[in-house]
């Protein structure tokens, strides 16, 4: 069954004005308009209460609380991510901030500013009426790059030719993976600062625990839970229309495709329909959480690299009805398998009340203030609280703040370490908002550090600013992990 959470796609609000958010409406209609800048979340959320009218039919007929508390979540943070252009002109009179923030302004009246606010985007005309952008500033257009781009195997600044060194180490990775045993923990090592793409299906299948290290057990061992997985497709898909599994089954289909929603490669039904089966399966298989949104989005990276064994040129825009039944099959099976040995880590961040994630915000927010105490000051001056941006870093992985080649990349190391999607993530995302300290610290004013944490400018990252991030974590963990005293106060 689905599991109420506040914020799954998007940063939750401040629970103490739920109670009273009605009554604080229809006190706003009689009360004059001010003029000056939202200064708390309440505000804020107040001020793009033409949210509410977005509409959204597939979801008018859940009427439970909860159900309505996240629909009225998800519609802010659209609207929010719709008026960010507008906001920031308003906001500063920077325009060499404004240039590094847009990527480019393309001709629907949408305007990618971030990753985060890229899957926020919807397509449909409707959304632009709505919420026209105006005063938009005329910046040079950047080159656009590819969400997903050679599986990451491309920088910012465009796909180099294998240097030296590069094929140095895919020849250590084929010799590791030839082995008779293959020495994980080398692999590991060899791992972390990225796997190439030519053996990363069989790298992750491996780091994941989902293939044995043995060579001769590999093919019998796939073959048999690629079996196990469609025995469960037989014996649970047909369920998704009882009464007791619709809801499930439901949010789940509203939730696919808006999943990667600017990358053509899954609006393919194809493609939709095998995310619905993996997603499907998983959450009736796993009770004590169910399906989380958020959830959908942990299966992208998984598919793009298990497609990629079978496709040469970049996946972005391939059509999946190209490939043979059997193939299709193996990247359906192999990416639930994977997802389920990742998701078995943090089964507690999707679990009632989402333990895990309250735990590692609340975590953040100490390490932040051991090693930034100016920036944590400042959250606090303007009354930004943790949970309002860093739910949505801790829920999705950073994918929402991310293009799918970074997170390619990012997972690289995540596999590699011990606790990496877990632990080793807290200190990736303390470094990630450390990285933008200087933004943080221009902004003065509550609406304008939300909106600027909630669609940081990262269209345009690429290897080489994520092997920046996972270094800086990387030495923050060796200096907090493990002397508690300096962790806490």
């Amino acid at each position: 069954s689905i599991q109420p959470v506040y914020g799954a796609q998007h940063p939750p609000l401040d629970p103490r004005l739920t109670k009273n958010f009605i009554k604080d409406r229809s006190k706003a209609n009689a009360l004059p308009m001010k003029s000056k800048k939202a200064s708390s979340f309440h505000e804020f959320a107040r001020n793009t209460s033409d949210a509410w009218d977005i509409g959204d039919d597939e979801d008018e007929d859940f009427s439970s609380s909860s159900s309505s508390l996240q629909t009225l979540n998800s519609k802010v943070a659209k609207a929010t991510a719709a008026q960010v252009l507008e906001n920031h002109s308003k906001l500063r009179a920077k325009p060499e901030r404004a240039q590094s923030a847009l990527s480019d302004v393309p001709t629907n009246c949408k305007v990618i500013k971030s990753s985060s606010e890229a899957q926020l985007s919807r397509t449909s005309e409707e959304t632009c009426v709505r919420t026209p952008l105006q005063k938009q500033q005329s910046l040079p257009l950047r080159p656009v790059i590819p969400l997903v781009a050679r599986i990451s195997d491309q920088n910012a600044s465009g796909a180099p030719p294998m240097t030296v060194r590069e094929k140095t180490r895919l020849e250590k990775f084929r010799q590791l993976l030839s082995s008779h045993n293959t020495d994980l923990d080398e692999l590991r090592k060899c791992s972390w600062p990225g796997v190439p793409r030519e053996v990363r299906p069989v790298t992750w299948r491996l780091l994941s625990g989902y293939l044995p290290a043995n060579m001769e057990r590999r093919k019998l061992t796939l073959q048999r839970k690629r079996e196990e997985y469609f025995g469960f497709i037989q014996q649970y898909y047909d369920s998704r229309n009882e009464e007791h599994h619709q809801d499930t089954y439901r949010q789940i289909h509203i939730d696919i495709p808006r999943t990667n929603p600017l990358i053509p490669l899954f609006q393919q039904p194809l493609v939709q329909e095998i995310f619905e089966r993996i997603l499907f399966i998983w959450a009736i298989r796993h009770p004590a959480s169910g399906y989380v949104q958020g959830i959908n989005d942990l299966v992208t990276p998984f598919f793009v690299v298990f497609l990629s064994e079978y496709v040469e040129e970049d996946v972005e825009n391939f059509d999946v009805t190209n490939l043979s039944q059997d193939v299709l099959r193996s990247i359906e099976a192999d990416s639930f398998w994977c997802m389920s040995k990742l998701l078995d880590g943090i089964q507690d961040n999707y679990t009632f009340a989402q333990p895990g994630i309250q735990k590692k915000v609340k975590a953040l927010e100490e390490l932040v203030s051991r090693i930034d105490e100016q920036v944590h000051n400042h959250f606090r001056k303007y009354e930004v609280e943790y949970l309002q941006f860093a739910f949505r870093w801790m829920n999705n992985l950073l994918m929402r703040e991310l293009p799918l080649r970074c997170t390619i990349r990012l997972w690289d190391t995540y596999q590699s370490e011990p606790e990496g999607f877990s632990h080793f993530h807290l200190y990736v995302c303390a470094a990630f908002l450390i990285k933008w300290r200087k933004e943080i610290l221009d902004e003065e004013d509550f609406q304008g550090l939300l909106m600027l944490l909630q669609n940081l400018p990262t269209i345009h990252w690429g290897n080489e600013e994520i092997g920046l991030l996972l270094a800086e974590a990387y030495r923050l963990k060796y200096m907090f992990a493990d002397a508690p005293n300096h962790y806490r106060r």
